[in-house]
This record gives structure tokens, sequence and C-alpha cells, in this order.
């Protein structure tokens, strides 16, 4: 006789948390998820999906823990940063912040 059970589902173990830092910094953000192998792993800046490059580095650690930095950002980059693996979403706040000098 032989049981099989279904897989169980993954679940976001630690999601995205509202990150501030000023014009010129990096700003990094990570979603853990309980367990590796889930398919469509997709990062987005207010609805427009990110790619790795030298200003976006996307990583990914024992299939589980998804980390996004942006770096050198920019007032426009503020926006909502999503993070999507299959049907799981988090999402968080980025509020870049410039710098007054003041006479």
């Amino acid at each position: 006789l032989l049981l099989c059970y279904p897989e169980e589902a993954a679940a976001i173990v630690s999601g995205l948390k509202n990150t501030d830092v000023f014009v010129g910094e990096s700003a990094t953000f990570t979603c853990e998820l309980s367990h590796p192998g889930v398919k469509n792993v997709q990062w987005w800046l207010d609805g427009s999906p990110l790619h790795n490059n030298f200003v976006t580095e996307i990583s990914e650690r024992d299939g589980m823990i998804h980390t996004l930095t942006l770096n050198d950002v920019a007032c426009h980059d503020s926006g909502t940063v999503t993070f999507r693996a299959g049907s799981l979403i988090s999402s968080a706040k980025l509020l870049v912040k410039g710098i007054f000098l003041l006479e």
C-alpha cells in the first residue's frame, strides 16, 4: 500500500518591509518562503517588472530567500515594491528621500 500526500503549498515566512533611504543609497528587500521550488518568481516596482542588471540586483539563496537590491536610487524610484512567487504576493513601500542643503 502506497500513500501519497499532496505537496504542502508554499507560504511566505517573512514578507517585504517598508524601506526609507536617501538619494544615491541602496534599498534592499527580502522575502523568505517556507520551502524551495516555487515557480514564476518576479519582482515589480509600481507595476513594472524588474530584471537583473547593474542597478537592480536580484538574488536567491537556498531557493527560499529572495532578495532585491536597488542601487543608487533616485526620488523617482519611490513606490511600491512587489514580490510574486506563483500565487504568493508580498508588497512594501520604498521611500527615497532627497537631501536638501540649507545655507
